[in-house]
């Protein structure tokens, strides 16, 4: 079994409401080896929600608000999922500060892309989950 960011098969979950659909992420949900999650909603943030980036160890809404509370919990869940179904890798949407393997969005810095593992993406790895995003199929 494959974990998935739910908005990479047609979930209405991002920030804004909407989806990310990728064409070949649909097609191997079709194998039914994929279980896609949201770590976001898992952690209790509503959809759709501002939009977060990771600024110093801590995930902070556009508007200012520390999420990163939330953000832990649904990691935590996530985790607790790929365990239970005997994940050993995980397809993760790129540069989410929840999702993002290897870079993420960061307001503070002038490119805005960090090299980082968003919040869920580090703890995923830390337990051995291979990581991959969109971008690598």
């Amino acid at each position: 079994m494959i974990l998935v960011s739910a908005c990479l098969v047609g979930v209405n979950c991002a920030f804004d409401g909407r989806s990310r659909s990728h064409r070949k992420v649909l097609e191997l949900m079709r194998t039914g080896k994929l279980i896609p999650i949201c770590p976001e909603q898992l952690g209790g943030l509503p959809t759709p929600r501002d939009s977060a980036e990771q600024i110093k160890g801590k995930v902070i809404t556009r508007n200012g608000k520390d999420v990163t509370e939330k953000y832990v919990l649904g990691a935590n869940e996530g985790l607790l999922i790929a365990q239970l179904v005997g994940c050993k890798k995980a397809i993760l949407k790129a540069r989410s500060p929840s999702c993002g393997p290897e870079q993420i969005y960061d307001k503070t810095c002038p490119t805005s892309l960090i090299k980082d593992y968003g919040v869920f993406a580090k703890l995923l790895k830390k337990n051995n989950i291979e990581i991959i995003s969109e971008d690598d199929l």
